[in-house]
Parts: C-alpha cells; sequence; structure tokens
C-alpha cells in the first residue's frame, strides 16, 4: 500500500496545529516514573494521530511514545508496518514555555525506516523524507551543505545529561567547537543540523521515537553520522542510541577523530 507523505502532513500538521498551539503555555504536567515530563497535550496528540492513521491505513500498527514499555515490545516485533510516534517531542520545552518542540513519525518497515515527518508547529516547518523522495522543508529541497569549516569554528548542538561523565568534562573543560547548544527535541535537532542551523552534534541516549524520523531525514538530506561505538545509529531496537554527526564528511572525520570514535559513514 502506498503511504502518501503529503497526507501524512496534513494529519500531523493538523493535530499539531489544534492539539499543540492552544495548549502552549496553558498546560498542566505531571512526571511519568522515570522522571520525564508528560502532558495533556502528549496524550491528546498520541490519541488523534493514531486514529487517523489506523483509519487510513488499518494494516499498519502505531508505537507511541506514551504507551506502555511491553505494548511498546510487542508492537516493534509485529510483522506489520510499524508507526513510530513521538507526539511532542520536547515536552519540558513545551510545558515550560520554551519554543521548541516538535511531533515526529516514522514508518518502520522490515527493520529499517522508509520514511519521516518531522513538524515545528511554531515556526510552521514540516521536514519530510521517504526512501523515493528527496527530503524536503516545506515542499522545499533540503540537502545539507558544508561550511567550509574546521571543528574549531563550528557551532556544536551537544547534550551532556546524558553523556558519559568523563567524555562531558573533557568537552565542558576543552571545548573542540567555537559554540555549543542544547535545544531539548531530538527530532527538531536532527533536522535543524540538515538545514545547517548547527554543523556537528552529540547525544548520548536517544530513544527510537525521538529520533527516527529526524535521523532519517538528516541522512537523506546527505548528513554522516554514527553512534559512540561507531556503529550505525538507527536500530530496530527500544534500546537507546547515542549518536554523532556532522553536516559534511571532513568535519565529521575531525569530530569523530577528537571523540575517539570508531566511525564508518552510514548508508541510506
Amino acid at each position: 500500500m502506498a503511504y502518501s507523505l503529503a497526507l501524512l502532513q496534513q494529519i500531523v500538521v493538523a493535530a499539531a496545529q489544534q492539539e499543540l498551539l492552544p495548549r502552549f503555555t496553558h498546560v498542566e504536567r505531571r512526571h511519568k516514573a522515570d522522571g520525564s515530563v508528560v502532558t495533556e497535550a502528549d496524550l491528546a496528540m498520541q490519541e488523534r494521530i493514531i486514529g487517523q492513521l489506523l483509519r487510513q491505513w488499518p494494516e499498519t500498527v502505531v508505537l507511541g511514545e506514551e504507551m506502555s514499555a511491553e505494548e511498546q515490545l510487542r508492537l516493534l516485533a509485529s510483522d506489520r508496518p510499524v508507526w513510530c510516534l513521538d507526539p511532542l517531542d520536547g515536552t519540558s520545552n513545551f510545558a515550560a514555555g520554551i519554543p521548541y518542540f516538535s511531533v515526529s513519525l516514522a514508518l518502520l518497515q522490515k527493520g529499517r525506516v522508509e520514511l519521516g515527518v518531522v513538524y515545528d508547529p511554531l515556526r510552521n516547518e514540516c521536514f519530510c523524507a521517504a526512501r523515493d523522495t528527496a527530503p524536503t522543508l516545506n515542499g522545499k529541497p533540503l540537502a545539507v551543505q558544508s561550511p567550509g569549516l574546521s571543528l574549531a569554528r563550528t557551532i556544536a548542538m551537544v547534550d551532556f545529561k546524558r553523556l558519559d561523565k568523563d567524555l562531558a568534562m573533557r568537552l565542558a573543560g576543552l571545548p573542540p567547537y567555537a559554540s555549543q547548544r542544547s535545544f531539548g527535541s531530538v527530532a527538531l535537532d536532527w533536522c535543524w543540523l540538515a538545514a545547517g542551523r548547527g554543523h556537528v552534534y552529540l547525544h548520548g541516549k536517544q530513544n527510537l521515537w525521538d529520533y527516527a524520523a529526524g535521523h532519517f531525514i538528516f541522512q537523506a538530506a546527505g548528513g554522516q553520522a554514527a553512534t559512540l561505538a561507531g556503529e550505525a545509529v538507527f536500530a530496530n531496537t527500544l534500546q537507546p542510541r547515542s549518536a554523532v554527526a556532522a553536516v559534511d564528511g571532513a568535519l565529521f572525520a575531525e569530530w569523530t577523530a577528537w571523540l575517539g570514535v570508531p566511525a564508518r559513514v552510514e548508508g541510506f
């Protein structure tokens, strides 16, 4: 069955505009058992998008962040196409009124990502990619551009919280880049990197629903990435993955060498 990117964009964009935006800065939050934040907006988005996906494509199943781990494992093991949904990536930002969050949706088939959609409702930016379609940002071609910079002159997007302590201290004490940012939405981080709004990237622990769509879009746009162990970032598992990335081959080589990563370039 065909999975229309245009239709998926309509589903995600309409849901975010109608369920997220009216709740932004007007939402109650609670903490889950793992300490992460969940809001009414997360749950409303997940319920709405799951319902629409299954009505349109009843042969699929949907794995959502706000499901139990047992249900997630059961769905990931299914031989049916699996939608991997983060209804609100950047919930802590959303709940605090910080304008950096997104909706992330990927389609997994036979253990690999086939398409991805990431939508930023505040900026009305929709990033999309599919294996048979060039990546786009609001319908315009999206491709990483080499900045022609050495690592020492780059802007790095680094999440220190989930890194090994020794590595975090090394980066804090002797940063190899010019400047560093940490924004709080993994899916949007990958897409901003694809759009050139940063040059190198490092994260120690991303969940499948955080990175599946955004990493796929970045990879389709020509970016280079690996885990800290030098493996492909995507794995068809619920185990969190680390990520090291750069917008061109020269920066990727310099960045991974500084980190000591036995990295290889991923195939798309």
